[in-house]
C-alpha cells in the first residue's frame, strides 16, 4: 500500500538535502566509513530512505607517510514521521527509490509498545551533519482531512508543503469523493484494516468482529468464494470469525472481501518476496580466442532469476547467439563458446538482492608463418595462384590488391582450409599484374608478393580489310597506316624497307610507335614509295612480324560550285572504276566536276569541267494511308506526309484508284491537294477499288503509297455501344443546387437515336436539359433538387440494334433534427439521454450526432461530442447544483441540420447524492462472417494502361483476401499488385494486354466462413488493334469483329 495518500494528522512525510566536504587522513577516512557505514543502517530502519553519494578528490598530499583526502558527502534523506503510534501501525514497511534504469528498496518492521513516559525525540539527521541534538517541536494534533475541508482551494499547495503531503491530487479526489455522513456498520463490530503484509511463505490472520453471530459470513479472493482447505483455515472465536492463510505465496497478494448478509469489508494482503543473494562470487578469466569461457557462480535460492551483464549492459536471451545460460539448482553458468576478441570485458550477475563482477581477457594467440607468399611471374591467359600457411588455424584474412581490398567472384576464388589461405585466378589478365598482400585479421603482420604477367608480341592486320595486305595510294596523297599490337610489356616496333629501318624521326616518311598500336606515315605519296615494307615486333615473351606492300595508283574526282575557284576532293581511295557518285551536295546549287588519272609514275593533267547541273530530288513516299470512312458512293483517305520531303520541297498530292481487276489507275483530283485527308466521291455501292497516293514536287512525282487491301464502297451498319466513364459505373452524388452535368459517349453508324428515361417515365424537359451529338449524350441540371434523384435510362438505337445503359443519381440535402430527444435518468454528476433518427435523413445516411449542452442560467450551448453514432449517450462531470438543458443535431455527409431538437425538461444535479447501481449489460458479439458491402464491378481496360479492380468486404476477425483469375490464385506475380486498407481490397494490373481478360474473383475467409464476388475484365486495344488500323481495316469493322469475339484478340503475326 502507498503511504503517499495516508498523509495527514498523524503521518508525515519529509525530504531533505545536504552536502558535506571535510579533508581527512586515510586512516580517518576508512574509520569513517565504517561509522558512516553503522550510522546508514541505523538511518534506514528509522528514516523512510537516505541516499548516499561519495566523491575522493586530490588524493596525493606528501606530508609524511599519510595521505590527505578531500570528502565529499550527499545525502538525500526521505522521512516518514508517525506524530502518535497507535497499534495497527506496526508491520513491515518498504522504502523503494528510482533514478533513470537503477532501483533500489529496503525494508524495516516496527513493533509499537506502550512505555510510560515519552522520551524527547532525536533528529536521527544531526548524528550525519555532527551538530548538537536538539529537541524537536511538539507538533499539534492536527486533523489534515479537517483543515483541507474548510481551506478554500488556493491554500490547498500551502497546506501541502507545511504538513508534508506528496499526494496532494489523490486526496483531493478522495476528498471530492467522501460521504458527509458514515453510517456505522449494522453487521461488523470490527472491520479489517485497510492492509496487511506478510513474508513469502509465512501465516497471516484476517480477523473480523460481528454484531450479530448469526449473521452468515462469507470470504472473498479477487471476487471469487474462498472454500476451506489446507491453505485456508476458518477459525470461530465468539462474535470473531477469522481466515488463516497458510504458506503463502505470490499468489495470494490480491485484493479479499468478507461479506455479512448484504454488508462487505475489503482489505489488500501484500506478500513480500525475500531478496536472492549470491553466495559464490564470479571469478575473472583470461584466455585465447577460440577458446571456450564459464562464468559460474551460486545463489541463495533454487529457481531464482540472474540476469546476465557485459559491461553493465544486459545479455538478450537470443536463440542464435553464442552465449548460452545454463541453469542447475543454485548454481547459474554463463557459457561464451568460440571467444572472440571482443568478448573481453566486464561481466556480471545480479539478483534481487546482490551482484557479482568478474573481468574476463582474451587475447590472440601467437601468429606464426608456415609458408610465405612468394613473386610470380605468369602468362597472359594461363591460372595464377597466390597460396600462403599460417599458425594457428582457422584464423581468417583479407587480400590486398595494390593496397585495394580483394573481393571473391567467379574468376577470382578466396578459399581457407586450416592453415592454408588461397587466391586463385583462372585467366590472368594484364590488369591482375600488381603487388599482392595477405593480412591476418586481428594481427599486425603481413604477407607480400609480386605478381608480374607477360604476353608475346602480336601483330592485327586483320582489322586493315586490306586485301593481300595490299594498300593502294593516290599519287600526292597522305598515307597513314595504323597497326594494332599487343603484348605485355610493350613491344619494341621496328618499320624496315628492304634492309632499310624507317625511323620515327623521319620528315616525310617516318613510323611512330605506342603501347596498343603503331602507325606508319607518308606525306605526300610518290612514285619511290612502292615497294614490299615490314613490321618486327620484340619483347621478353618472344618476336612476331608481318609484311605490307603499298601501291601508288588510281583516279580521283574533284568538284566545286560554279560561282567558286574552290576545288574539292571527292575521293581519298584510290577509284577504279569509270563511273563515279557524288554525295553530300546542296540541292539546288549548279555544281562542276573534274577528274584525275594516276599511276605509279604521277598524276595527270585535269579534264575539262563538266558541265554545270543542279542536284534535285523527289520527296520519300507519303506514309500511314489508312481509311477514314466509307459510304455508298464515296471513299474517304488519311495518310502522313512523307519522311523526307529535300530542298525541292512539297508541293501536293494527287490520289488515284483502280477498280478490282483492272490495271487502269484514274487520278481522282484534278489539282494538287495540299491537306492529308481527302474524299474520293462518285464511286459505284458494291464495288472494291484500290487506292494509291503519291507526293509532288519541283523534282516531280514520288513513289507511291499503296493501300495494301481492295476497299468495298458500301456504308457498314455500326452496331451502337454506350461508353459509360468510370465514374458513372457507381451511384453519381451531388448536393441541392449543384450542377449537374454528365456527358456520355457513344458510337454506331449511321447517327444513333437517343433516349433518356427515369424511373420508367419520360424526362421532363423543363427540370432536365438534354443535348445529343453523333458521338455523345450531355444530360445537365442547372440546380439539381432531391427530386431530381433516380434512375436514369439512356438508350441509343441504329435500325434494330440497340444498347442501353443506366446512371444511378442521388441528390442530398441537409437532414432534420432528431426525434424525442428525452432525459432518461439523472444520477450523481450523470444524465442519461435517448433519441430517435430524424424523419428526414436528408436522402443520405446519417452519419452521426452532435450533443449541446446549457446551463439554464446563461442559456449558452457547449458541444459535449461531435460525430456520435450511437442513439443514446450518458452526459457526466456535470456541477452539482446546476440545471441543464441539452439538444442534439443530426449529421450526415452534407452537414449537420439546421436545426437540433431540445430536450423538453431540464435535468437538476441535486447536491445530495443518490447510490446509482451500475445495470448489467451483456457483452455484444461483434464476431462475424465476411460479407461484400461493394461487389466488383465489370471493367472495360485499355491495353497498355494499369487498371485497377475494386471492393470492400466486412468481417470479424479480420479476413485472410485471395485474388483469383479463372479461378486460378493470383500468387508472386509482378504484372499484379493488391491492397487491402480499412476493408477496401484493391488489384492493380500493371499495363494489361488482351490475354490478361478473363474473369477475377475475390475471396475473403475468416474462422467463421468465406464469401466471394467475380467480374469479368476486358482488355481492347494494344498492338493488335493497330495493326489492323495499320493494314486498312475500317474502325466499324474491327469493332464488330472485337464484338463477335469478346476475350478473344486477334493474334499478332
Amino acid at each position: 500500500m502507498d503511504l503517499a495518500s495516508k498523509t495527514g494528522k498523524h503521518l508525515q512525510l519529509k525530504e531533505t538535502f545536504d552536502r558535506l566536504t571535510k579533508n581527512i587522513t586515510y586512516s580517518q577516512f576508512r574509520q569513517m566509513r565504517l561509522k558512516y557505514i553503522i550510522l546508514q543502517v541505523l538511518k534506514y530502519r528509522l528514516a523512510r530512505k537516505c541516499y548516499y553519494a561519495f566523491l575522493v578528490m586530490a588524493a596525493w598530499d606528501e606530508s609524511g607517510s599519510k595521505y590527505m583526502l578531500q570528502f565529499y558527502e550527499q545525502v538525500h534523506t526521505y522521512e516518514m514521521r508517525i506524530i502518535k503510534a497507535k497499534d495497527n501501525y506496526a508491520g513491515n514497511y518498504r522504502c523503494e527509490v528510482n533514478y533513470k534504469d537503477k532501483f533500489d528498496s529496503c525494508s524495516f518492521d516496527l513493533e509499537v509498545k506502550e512505555v510510560p513516559e515519552i522520551s524527547p525525540s532525536i533528529d536521527i539527521r544531526s548524528a550525519f551533519k555532527r551538530r548538537e541534538v536538539k529537541q524537536e517541536e511538539t507538533v499539534p494534533e492536527e486533523d489534515v482531512w479537517e483543515i483541507l475541508k474548510n481551506a478554500p482551494p488556493q491554500e490547498f499547495e500551502r497546506i501541502a508543503f507545511e504538513y508534508g503531503i506528496t499526494d496532494l491530487r489523490g486526496m483531493l479526489k478522495r476528498l471530492k469523493r467522501m460521504k458527509r455522513e458514515e453510517k456505522k456498520s449494522e453487521a461488523f463490530a470490527k472491520k479489517l484494516e485497510s492492509a496487511y503484509q506478510t513474508d513469502k511463505g509465512g501465516k497471516i490472520k484476517f480477523v473480523v468482529e460481528l454484531a450479530d453471530p448469526t449473521v452468515e459470513l462469507k470470504w472473498y479472493k479477487n471476487g471469487q468464494e474462498i472454500r476451506p482447505t489446507p491453505k485456508y483455515v476458518f477459525e470461530h472465536k465468539g462474535n470473531q470469525r477469522i481466515l488463516v492463510i497458510n504458506n503463502c505465496t505470490m499468489a495470494d497478494d490480491a485484493a479479499y472481501q468478507v461479506m455479512a448478509g448484504d454488508e462487505k469489508c475489503s482489505t489488500e494482503l501484500f506478500v513480500k518476496e525475500l531478496p536472492v543473494t549470491i553466495t559464490k562470487e564470479l571469478e575473472a578469466v583470461k584466455t585465447t580466442v577460440n577458446e571456450r569461457i564459464e562464468l559460474e557462480c551460486e545463489v541463495s535460492e533454487e529457481g531464482a532469476n540472474v540476469k546476465w551483464f557485459k559491461n553493465g549492459v544486459e545479455i538478450p536471451r537470443e536463440i542464435r547467439s553464442r552465449f548460452r545460460f545454463k541453469s542447475d539448482g543454485m548454481k547459474h553458468t554463463l557459457v561464451i563458446e568460440d571467444a572472440m576478441k571482443e568478448d573481453t570485458a566486464v561481466y556480471s550477475a545480479m539478483t534481487t538482492g546482490g551482484k557479482s563482477e568478474a573481468h574476463v581477457q582474451v587475447d590472440l594467440k601467437p601468429l606464426k608463418v608456415l609458408q610465405d607468399l612468394t613473386n610470380q611471374t605468369v602468362r597472359l591467359g594461363q591460372p595464377l595462384v597466390l597460396h600462403c600457411e599460417i599458425n594457428p588455424a582457422n584464423i581468417p584474412g583479407r587480400w590486398y590488391k595494390n593496397a585495394q581490398l580483394i573481393q571473391g567472384t567467379d574468376r577470382v576464388k578466396i578459399t581457407h582450409r586450416g592453415r592454408s589461405h588461397k587466391l586463385e585466378i583462372e585467366n590472368a589478365v594484364v590488369d591482375d599484374m600488381g603487388d599482392y598482400t595477405f593480412v591476418p585479421e586481428g594481427y599486425s603482420i603481413s604477407l607480400n608478393g609480386k605478381v608480374h604477367v607477360i604476353d608475346p608480341p602480336k601483330i592485327h592486320l586483320d582489322s586493315l580489310n586490306y586485301p593481300e595486305n595490299t594498300v593502294t595510294v593516290t599519287a600526292g596523297n597522305k598515307l597513314r597506316l595504323e597497326i594494332p599490337v599487343t603484348g605485355q610489356p610493350a613491344p619494341k616496333v621496328v618499320w624496315m624497307k628492304g634492309e632499310r629501318v624507317i625511323l620515327d624521326t623521319g620528315s616525310r616518311v617516318r613510323a611512330e610507335s605506342f603501347p596498343d598500336h603503331s602507325t606508319f606515315t607518308i606525306d605526300v605519296a610518290e612514285r619511290e614509295d612502292t615497294g614490299m615494307y615490314k613490321i618486327v615486333l620484340h619483347n621478353e615473351a618472344g618476336e612476331d612480324s608481318a609484311q605490307i606492300k603499298i601501291k601508288v595508283v588510281g583516279y580521283f574526282i574533284e568538284r566545286k560550285k560554279k560561282q567558286s575557284s574552290r576545288w574539292m576532293r571527292l575521293n581519298f581511295d584510290v577509284c577504279k572504276e569509270m563511273a563515279f557518285e557524288p554525295k553530300k551536295m546542296i540541292e539546288g546549287v549548279p555544281y562542276e566536276v573534274r577528274v584525275f588519272a594516276v599511276n605509279a609514275i604521277g598524276i595527270s593533267k585535269p579534264s575539262e569541267p563538266s558541265k554545270a547541273f543542279v542536284p534535285l530530288a523527289v520527296t520519300s513516299e507519303p506514309s500511314m494511308l489508312v481509311v477514314d470512312e466509307v459510304t455508298d458512293s464515296t471513299v474517304t483517305m488519311k495518310w502522313r506526309p512523307p519522311e523526307h520531303i529535300g530542298a525541292a520541297g512539297l508541293d501536293g498530292y494527287v490520289i488515284e484508284y483502280c477498280f478490282e481487276g483492272k490495271d487502269e489507275w484514274i487520278v481522282s483530283n484534278q489539282e494538287l491537294i495540299e491537306k492529308t485527308k481527302y474524299t474520293i466521291p462518285g464511286l459505284p455501292s458494291g464495288e472494291k477499288i484500290f487506292v494509291r497516293v503519291k507526293a509532288i514536287n519541283a523534282a516531280g512525282a514520288s513513289a507511291p503509297r499503296m493501300h495494301p487491301h481492295p476497299i468495298l464502297v458500301k456504308e457498314v451498319v455500326e452496331r451502337p455501344k454506350i461508353r459509360i466513364p468510370r465514374h458513372l459505373h457507381q451511384t453519381y452524388i451531388r448536393r441541392v443546387g449543384e450542377v449537374v452535368n454528365l456527358v456520355v459517349p457513344f458510337q454506331g453508324k449511321p447517327r444513333p437515336k437517343v433516349s433518356w428515361m427515369t424511373n420508367g417515365q419520360p424526362l421532363d424537359p423543363t427540370q432536365v436539359n438534354i443535348r445529343n451529338s453523333e458521338t455523345d449524350s450531355i444530360l445537365f441540371i442547372r440546380k439539381a433538387d432531391r427530386k431530381h434523384s433516380g434512375k436514369y435510362e439512356l438508350t441509343v438505337k441504329v435500325e434494330n440494334y440497340e444498347d442501353k445503359a443506366t446512371i444511378d443519381i442521388q441528390v442530398v440535402d441537409r437532414p432534420g433534427p432528431p426525434e424525442a430527444v428525452k432525459i432518461k435518468d439523472i444520477w450523481g454528476e450523470n444524465v442519461a439521454l435517448e433519441w430517435t433518427p430524424p424523419k428526414d435523413n436528408g436522402n443520405a445516411e446519417i452519419s452521426g450526432y452532435t450533443i449541446q449542452k446549457a446551463d439554464k442560467k446563461t442559456m449558452e450551448w457547449f458541444t459535449i461530442i461531435e460525430h456520435y453514432h450511437r442513439k443514446s449517450i450518458t452526459v457526466s462531470e456535470l456541477v452539482i447544483g446546476n440545471e441543464y438543458f441539452f439538444r442534439v443535431f443530426s449529421e450526415n455527409m452534407c452537414g449537420l441540420s439546421e436545426e437540433a431538437r431540445v430536450t423538453k425538461d431540464s435535468a437538476m444535479i441535486v447536491k445530495e447524492g443518490s447510490n446509482y447501481k451500475n445495470p448489467d449489460y451483456q457483452e455484444y458479439d461483434f464476431t462475424e462472417p465476411p460479407k461484400f458491402t461493394h461487389p466488383l464491378v465489370t471493367t472495360i481496360a485499355v491495353a497498355g494502361y494499369n487498371a485497377t479492380l475494386n471492393c470492400s468486404v466486412r468481417a470479424n476477425p479480420k479476413p485472410k483476401v485471395i485474388w483469383m483469375k479463372n479461378k486460378m490464385v493470383i500468387e508472386n506475380d509482378p504484372r499484379y499488385r493488391m491492397f487491402s486498407n480499412q476493408g477496401v481490397c484493391t488489384l492493380e494490373i500493371r499495363k494489361p494486354c488482351p490475354f490478361d481478360g478473363g474473369t477475377y474473383s475475390c475471396k475473403a475467409i475468416n474462422d467463421l466462413g468465406e464469401a466471394q464476388v467475380d467480374c469479368k475484365l476486358e482488355v481492347k486495344g494494344g498492338v493488335t488493334f493497330y495493326e489492323l488500323l495499320h493494314k486498312g481495316v475500317p474502325l466499324n469493322l474491327i469493332n464488330n469483329f472485337l464484338n463477335e469475339n469478346k476475350g478473344c484478340e486477334p493474334q499478332k503475326e
